[in-house]
């Protein structure tokens, strides 16, 4: 068993990392702020509240519990917020990124695994996006996340850190059992968004461009399972336990789902109404984003093993759930 300290381990991928952890006999230890995570969701191994800026706090808690690898999860993810605040991005994704790396240099620690994004590609040039495609963000989100790439790379050079990027495409679902699921405040995400508006908990979906060059004119997302990913940071964890190199991987099922389809899902699973109307596109949209994952396959034997239907299946048993009563 390895300690492995989940930085952003409260929050909604972290907490689903931890239980996968914890199922594959690791201990994971939830370094988080609390500002976009949930208490509750510190279930499989102890919680240490702290800010990533605060070295002095991140430098405690690493002598304390010694990991063997840092998961790095914490980050501010909502691309249209970046638009409007980019100084908050760069401060927390770039800035807190450091005060981590250096605390973990001094710690002696030098595996990672990073919690990164499609978003540094920006706008295809084709699709699916293998790892070697050109990065021209169009976003802040997606260049501050790019910056610590290469922060990364440069560490690997220099300082023997080796790391796993995981560019992963739009997360999804909920856990199987219904112990976590997806919760933001306020809530962003397509499919939360979707389901609430099944429910009768919002007035509907809309539809932010409907002219995109797809086959529906609407935006095109490659879904993958919450639990898919937590498989992925668990085996990259692992990858760098057993003297792995340091290597960037996309993280998607290869199968893109648009908006319409998407809400077509929702209405299956849950036989109601999604009530839609449409919108301007939103600045920092790429009309498509769908991923290669044969690097995922190849070097970590990873594998999707959850569809569209099993995401939203999941995602509305949790919804239930918390809003039963």
């Amino acid at each position: 068993m390895a300690t492995i300290l989940v930085v952003g381990g409260a929050g909604y991928i972290g907490a689903h990392c931890c239980l996968d952890l914890a199922g594959r006999g690791h201990l994971p230890v939830v370094y988080d702020n609390l500002s976009n995570g949930h208490e509750e969701f510190v279930r499989w191994g102890p919680l240490e509240v702290g800010d990533l800026h605060d070295r002095d706090r991140l430098r405690e808690v690493l002598a304390r519990h010694q990991p063997a690898a840092i998961i790095h999860f914490a980050a501010l993810i909502e691309v249209g917020q970046s638009l409007l605040d980019p100084l908050s991005f760069y401060d927390n994704n770039v800035g807190g990124t450091i005060a981590l790396l250096s605390a973990a240099s001094e710690a002696g620690i030098h595996r990672l695994v990073f919690s990164s994004t499609c978003a540094t590609y920006g706008v295809p040039d084709a699709t699916p996006m293998a790892e070697e495609h050109r990065q021209v963000p169009i976003n802040p989100y997606g260049r501050s996340k790019l910056m610590v790439e290469r922060i990364l790379s440069d560490l690997d050079d220099i300082r023997g850190l080796r790391s796993v990027v995981l560019r992963y495409f739009n997360a999804a679902g909920a856990d199987e059992e219904g112990r976590i699921g997806e919760w933001h405040d306020p809530e962003t995400h397509a499919i939360p968004i979707a389901i609430e508006a099944a429910m009768g908990r919002r007035a509907g979906f809309t539809i932010n461009g409907s002219d995109y060059d797809t086959r529906d004119g609407t935006c095109i997302r490659d879904f993958v399972h919450v639990m898919d990913l937590a498989d992925a940071h668990t085996r990259a964890v692992e990858h760098l336990l057993a003297g792995g190199t340091s290597a960037t991987v996309n993280l998607g099922t290869g199968t893109g789902t648009s908006l319409r389809e998407l809400l077509d899902v929702v209405r299956k699973v849950s036989g109601r109404d999604v009530p839609v109307s449409l919108g301007p596109r939103r600045d920092g949209d790429s009309p498509s984003l769908v991923a290669d994952n044969r690097r995922a396959r190849a070097l970590l034997g990873w594998e999707p093993k959850r569809s569209i239907e099993d995401i939203v299946a999941s995602a509305w048993r949790w919804h239930s759930s918390r809003n039963a009563g």
